[in-house]
C-alpha cells in the first residue's frame, strides 16, 4: 500500500519539524505551510491525501482554509492538529470540514495512526474532544450559529479567551508571540463588533458563552 501523503500546515518552524522527526517514513511528508495563504498554495500544487492542520496562525486560521480549500470542490481530507482543546475550536473546524481533531499531547505512533484512519475516510477525535462533538451534533439539527462570535477572528477568540481568564495585556502578548500593542489593537477590534466598553464587560460576555 502506498504512503498516506501529508502536507504541514502550522505556523512554528519547530514545530514542524518535530511533527516530521515524529511521523519518520511511516507516510511521506511532501511539503510544510506556515500560514493560510500558503497552505491554499500548497494543497493546491501539491495535492496531500491528508493535511495536518493547525487551527490558530497568521490569515485567518484553519476555518479559513478549510472554507478556500473546500469550498473549491478539492477532495483533500483535514486532520486538526491544535494546541487548543477548546469547544469552540473543535466544532469550529468539524464545522468546517475537517475529518477529525486530535492536541498536540498526541504521541507520534497515535499520529500516524489517525492520519492513516482520516486517509481512508474515518473521523478521528482525541477521547475528551470527542465528547464536544457528540454534544454539539446529539441533535437532529445543526448547532446555532452566534453572528456576533462569527464575526470574530481567530486571533481576536484567542484575545478574547485570554482577557476572560484575567491575562494582563503583556501576558497575552507574551503567549501568543505578538506585541503589546496588536494585543490592544485586537481588544478594540472586538470591543467595537460586540458593543461593549470594557475588558470586565469582555469577561462577561465570554464566560456567558462558555469561551474561557
Amino acid at each position: 500500500m502506498s504512503a498516506v501523503r501529508v502536507l504541514i500546515v502550522d505556523d512554528h518552524r519547530l514545530f514542524r519539524s518535530g511533527v516530521r522527526a515524529e511521523l519518520g517514513d511511516s507516510v511521506e511528508v511532501i511539503g510544510e505551510a506556515e500560514d493560510v495563504d500558503s497552505a491554499v498554495k500548497a494543497i493546491a500544487e501539491l495535492q496531500p491525501d491528508v493535511v495536518l492542520l493547525d487551527v490558530h496562525m497568521p490569515g485567518g486560521g484553519g476555518q479559513e482554509v478549510l472554507r478556500r480549500v473546500l469550498g473549491s470542490g478539492s477532495p483533500v481530507r483535514f486532520l486538526a492538529l491544535s494546541v487548543s482543546d477548546a469547544a469552540e475550536d473543535v466544532i469550529g473546524v468539524i464545522r468546517g470540514g475537517a475529518r477529525g481533531y486530535v492536541t498536540k499531547t498526541i504521541s507520534g505512533r497515535e499520529l500516524t495512526d489517525a492520519i492513516r484512519r482520516v486517509a481512508e475516510g474515518d473521523a478521528v477525535f482525541s477521547p475528551r474532544l470527542a465528547g464536544f462533538v457528540l454534544d454539539a451534533f446529539a441533535s437532529s439539527e445543526a448547532p446555532p450559529i452566534d453572528p456576533e462570535l462569527d464575526s470574530l477572528t481567530q486571533r481576536e477568540r484567542e484575545v478574547l479567551r485570554l482577557i476572560a481568564r484575567g491575562y494582563a495585556y503583556k501576558e497575552i502578548a507574551k503567549e501568543l508571540f505578538i506585541s503589546v500593542k496588536t494585543v490592544e489593537t485586537h481588544v478594540s477590534s472586538v470591543l467595537r463588533k460586540l458593543q461593549l466598553s470594557n475588558r470586565h464587560e469582555l469577561s462577561r460576555w465570554a464566560t456567558a458563552r462558555r469561551l474561557v
